[in-house]
């Protein structure tokens, strides 16, 4: 829920329902809304809230000041779209690279022409040590969690954690390099499930002045596409 540009309130549910929004309808009386979904089961969600707010749905079409030039925006994920909006707004004048990192892990552009070309997409954390387990016949199966450090590869478990979490980073470190020097005055936008993992970890990178930790920015793009 956003008042202007400022989040006001934020709630994360494995379902929502009619019930969910009447309450929240009932509670901040928000003149706006947009859902972003593929989902054809929000016909219904959708209905009411055409009824009580002026409804919106999400797509590659809300541009927002962006130019998409995406080869095809039909396939686009709207979680990429959306962030890439929410960069625009926060850095009008500026480059952007907007990294999710949850199952997957994107990396999508905004130049500093305002224009958006695309990015690229890797596997997340999880996915790499589940694929680690399932395509090898012994590797067992990782279990971490975010207070970690990156180990030393001094037995097997820590060996795959050292290669999954040093994979990323040196990743990610390499995508910033790649279009810095593309783009001057870059500003690097990292969100997602698994950020405040990875963005630790890269505090000690030559990078880390550049990098900052927006767990909202998907959500501050859609509240710029609801008046686009």
């Amino acid at each position: 829920m956003f008042a202007n540009k400022e989040l006001v309130h934020h709630l994360r549910l494995t379902k929502i329902g009619i019930l969910d929004l009447a309450q929240l309808i009932e509670k901040f009386s928000p003149k706006y809304a947009i859902i972003s979904s593929v989902n054809q089961e929000i016909k219904p969600l959708e209905e009411f809230l055409k009824k009580h707010t002026h409804y919106t749905r999400f797509s590659a079409s809300s541009t927002s000041g962006v130019e998409n030039k995406y080869k095809t925006p039909n396939t686009l994920g709207l979680d990429r779209w959306a962030g890439i909006l929410g960069a625009k707004s926060l850095f009008p004048n500026h480059a952007c690279l907007v990294i999710d990192a949850g199952t997957c892990i994107t990396y999508d552009v905004l130049t500093g022409k305002s224009e958006y070309y695309g990015g690229s997409i890797s596997p997340g954390i999880a996915m790499r040590f589940k694929a680690m387990h399932e395509f090898t016949g012994r590797l067992p199966e990782v279990e971490w969690n975010d207070r970690e450090i990156i180990p030393e590869g001094s037995d097997t478990l820590s060996a795959m954690k050292n290669g999954v979490f040093q994979g990323i980073i040196n990743e990610i470190e390499g995508f910033i390099a790649i279009n810095n020097k593309k783009e001057s005055a870059l500003k690097v936008i990292i969100t997602g499930g698994d950020a405040k993992f990875l963005y630790k970890q890269l505090q000690n990178s030559i990078f880390a002045p550049q990098i900052i930790l927006d767990s909202f920015i998907v959500l501050k793009g859609l509240n710029e596409a609801i008046t686009d």
